[in-house]
């Protein structure tokens, strides 16, 4: 759920913030395997105060994580997608979104090409109350555990759940 403050069309006034709900729903991304945060020293050489001279350099630490695997699960809510209207093809152009998720989304903190989608299931029900709760279906997933990992072919991950319909599978790698 998200909640929004602010003025104009979807604040009903001045410091009230209240939740909006849509049909789509995307949990935090967990890491697979613990990761190791490696940190360094940078040095900040700009003016950061307008009108002045060249500023001092500033100090400060960046955090990067060397490698990672991270699951991020999502739903659709048939309910809430009927009231907006969210359609069969609005769900195609949001797999398609999630498969390019990191491209052309370069930054200091993700530099081009250091990202990337590698493994996706999608599942579509036959009805509006699945067979199978999304928690079951989550908890359907094992990884196996790899020690020190470096990249993703390493990792094991299956999928089994008696009684769901089987997901679609997207190898990206």
């Amino acid at each position: 759920m998200f909640a929004f403050k602010g003025e104009g069309g979807s604040s009903k006034g001045d410091g009230v913030s209240f939740g909006v709900r849509g049909p789509i729903s995307i949990h935090q991304a967990v890491s697979l395997s613990p990761v190791e945060v490696i940190s360094m020293q940078i040095t900040k050489s700009v003016n950061s105060v307008p009108g002045e001279g060249k500023g001092p350099d500033t100090m400060g630490t960046k955090h990067r994580i060397g490698f990672g695997v991270y699951k991020v699960m999502g739903s659709v809510n048939v309910q809430l997608a009927e009231k907006t209207k969210f359609s069969q093809e609005d769900a195609e152009l949001l797999k398609q979104a999630l498969q390019t998720l990191f491209e052309n989304d370069a930054s200091s903190a993700r530099p081009e090409g250091s990202m990337e989608v590698c493994k996706m299931y999608w599942w579509q029900h036959k009805e509006k109350t699945p067979a199978v709760s999304s928690g079951r279906i989550q908890r359907g997933f094992s990884v196996c555990d790899v020690a020190a990992p470096k990249k993703f072919e390493e990792y094991q991950i299956d999928w089994k759940l008696d009684g769901c319909v089987e997901p679609e599978v997207y190898d990206f790698v």
